[in-house]
């Protein structure tokens, strides 16, 4: 059980960001807000999600992708971090686990994630907006 003023104080932290349902198997596009000196902008990080965990305001997830040379490159990211400007789906995966640690171990075809055909539980047929 939590205390009521750390929930509160989370929920004004989470405020009304709008974040896509995403979970294990789901290919996203992050749009990542970079400041280099007095400029900023925004880099984009496309993988597959290969956990999510923590819960409220201190919610995490991990995005893996292939880089340049075939080198795999993970990012954690705080879900309501400041510096990530969008979260955009963009297909969902077919797994059945929650953790999807084995796919460090695989190459290429091997590594591929099916793409769901149905609905996940309580879930609409909507378009996924992008974070504001």
């Amino acid at each position: 059980m939590r205390n009521r003023y750390i929930e509160a104080f989370e929920k004004a932290q989470i405020g009304e960001k709008n974040i896509p349902d995403f979970h294990a198997g789901d290919t996203i596009k992050l749009g990542i807000r970079i400041k280099e000196g007095d400029k900023s902008r925004i880099q984009n990080f496309e993988g597959v999600c290969i956990s999510v965990r923590g819960e409220g305001a201190g919610k995490t997830f991990t995005v893996r992708k292939i880089g340049a040379n075939n080198v795999g490159v993970e990012r954690i990211f705080p879900l309501y971090a400041e510096s990530l400007e969008s979260v955009e789906l963009i297909r969902r995966g077919d797994v059945r686990r929650s953790k999807l640690y084995y796919l460090r171990n695989l190459r290429g075809k091997a590594a591929r994630i099916k793409e769901a055909q149905t609905l996940r539980r309580g879930e609409s047929d909507q378009t996924f907006s992008v974070l504001t």
